[in-house]
């Protein structure tokens, strides 16, 4: 008959207060997030006392995660960007080229002495000083290819060697352009997410459109050029050796060699070997620190790979200056006084403790692999932003009154129960949404809207059911009870076809498609709990309070 174990309502209230207790900080968003932000300030850069007082703006007893607003709401930065693949051509052969190097040397009988030249880029010359050699060469380079691991390239080697005369030519195979593009977008991809996340920006939209362009929208940034200046800087850290020191930038630097200004010292200029003897990639870690006089600076810490080569270098080049180039600048060329075991070191310079915390981050990130060319760009300003927010609060008030008067109007007392189960439902949706760290964009405002509707449908089948049940003679407890019982069949029948159209719309879908997705399926899960549950809740205790004769639907 018509009652509700102890457990179950226990169970139902406890939903329902947590529900308004996640959707609570929603109602004090500004408060809240400087709360939020001052927090995350103390963690990362120390306690004083403005951050303090407003981290106090928000009692930590109470729950402070937020629904994310998107950059249709909040207004931010939107920015399309060209990875540059062919960068990495050039990059891969500067690095093949010692190990070319080292293979020819002990064939110096056969080959005679060889020469890098000039070529273009992507290419590796080299002049043979004995023609007859070439076939004993190109069997000696061919042999330092890789075979390529991916699908579209299974069979293929990564270089291609051909000889013409005394020229030997060593390049990249097309199959292995293919999949360098490809890898060199994926891991722009991946660093450009580590480094707007570790800025504490809230959930970016980066995403890959078409094979080699990224889109990247990021909200509540202040505008594009900020945006650009986080993600833009390759922070291409290298560790070369130092050929020699001048004034002159265009002076000849040899091949295999490059001239690289200096950051402290303005009009010094370093001539360094292109190939570095370890890379940024091999690095591990990286940290804000001060060095012996006090002054901001990066201790930093190689991998296993990076610490062996460094300690080998160091050990065999005591006395010898080397460069620690950071895109293209030398940040310092100190002469190296002894053996460096271990793989860590530290990075000093004229920083700032800005400048060196954020020099960590980008290491941290790691190293773009190709430059950016930003196509488009786009600063959404947050009177936009407001004005969505504004147009999406009148769209549910007007639907929220709505449906309001009309249960009021059709369904009289039981009307307004289902009514304030649909305020819980609207809290229970923010409350999962401020839980989960979703972003509500526009399209997802429509969802709820949306949901609000639908939401009276399953009290509106199971009120009609109940009239039906008075109208045939049953009494009131049985009617409310046979008319929860036979309407369960039709509401689960028509919120799962709407819930699975929510699940394939969020998986075929993207960006504001998934945004509405989510509301609409959190709109279903709670407007069915709440009819079914909530409702009926209300009802029974009502019903147990009042033990009325005849009851009026």
């Amino acid at each position: 008959m018509l009652q509700i174990d102890l457990w179950k309502r226990v169970l139902i209230w406890l939903v329902c207060v947590t529900g308004l207790l996640l959707a609570l900080p929603n109602g004090f968003y500004t408060r809240v997030e400087q709360s939020n932000d001052a927090a995350a300030e103390i963690i990362a850069k120390g306690d004083t006392p403005e951050r303090q007082m407003l981290v106090e703006q928000w009692p930590s007893y109470l729950p402070s995660s937020l629904v994310n607003l998107g950059l249709d709401l909040r207004g931010g930065a939107h920015l399309l960007a060209e990875v540059k693949v062919e960068d990495v051509y050039a990059a891969r052969m500067d690095a093949l080229w010692p190990e070319v190097r080292d293979a020819l040397r002990p064939e110096r009988a056969n080959v005679g002495s060889f020469r890098r030249q000039q070529a273009a880029e992507g290419q590796i010359r080299l002049k043979i000083s004995k023609p007859e050699g070439m076939a004993r060469a190109l069997e000696v380079v061919r042999g330092l290819a890789n075979p390529i691991t991916t699908l579209t390239g299974a069979g293929a080697s990564d270089i291609e060697v051909s000889g013409d005369g005394d020229i030997l030519t060593v390049e990249l195979s097309e199959a292995e352009k293919l999949a360098s593009d490809d890898r060199t977008v994926r891991q722009s991809l991946e660093i450009i997410r580590r480094r707007i996340d570790e800025v504490g920006t809230r959930e970016p939209t980066i995403q890959r459109q078409g094979s080699d362009r990224i889109l990247i929208q990021v909200p509540g940034i202040g505008s594009a050029s900020e945006l650009k200046a986080i993600i833009g800087t390759t922070a291409q850290l290298t560790f070369n050796p130092v050929v020699g020191r001048g004034s002159d930038p265009d002076a000849p630097a040899g091949v295999g060699n490059k001239v690289v200004p200096s950051l402290d010292e303005p009009g010094a200029y370093y001539t360094v070997e292109a190939a570095p003897v370890v890379t940024g990639e091999q690095l591990v870690d990286a940290q804000p620190a001060f060095d012996q006089n006090g002054r901001p600076a990066v201790n930093f810490r190689f991998n296993t790979s990076g610490a062996r080569k460094f300690g080998d270098y160091t050990a065999e080049n005591i006395g010898s200056p080397f460069a620690i180039v950071l895109d293209d600048e030398v940040v310092s060329a100190p002469v190296i006084q002894s053996h460096i075991p271990g793989g860590s070191g530290i990075i000093t310079g004229n920083f700032t403790i800005e400048e060196s915390t954020n020099l960590a981050i980008l290491l941290r990130a790691g190293a773009l692999p190709a430059g950016l060319e930003f196509l488009e760009e786009r600063t959404i300003g947050p009177e936009l932003g407001q004005d969505s927010i504004d147009a999406g609060k009148i769209a549910t008030i007007v639907a929220f009154v709505a449906v309001l008067v009309f249960m009021a109007l059709s369904y009289g007392l039981f009307g307004i129960f289902a009514n304030v189960a649909l305020i819980l439902n609207v809290a229970l949706i923010f409350g999962f949404l401020s839980l989960i760290g979703a972003t509500l964009t526009l399209p997802g405002i429509a969802g709820i809207v949306l949901t609000v509707g639908m939401a009276v449908d399953a009290n509106v089948l199971i009120f009609e059911r109940i009239r039906e049940e008075i109208k045939s003679g049953r009494g009131p407890a049985r009617a409310i009870d046979e008319g929860y019982s036979k309407a369960l069949s039709a509401i689960l029948d028509a919120n799962i076809t709407t819930f699975i159209t929510a699940v394939i719309l969020f998986a075929m879908g993207s960006g504001p498609v998934r945004g509405f997705a989510i509301t609409l399926g959190m709109g279903i899960l709670t407007s069915v709990f709440t009819a079914i549950f909530v409702t009926r809740l209300f009802i029974v205790m009502w019903f147990e309070r009042r033990r009325p004769k005849e009851i009026e639907v």
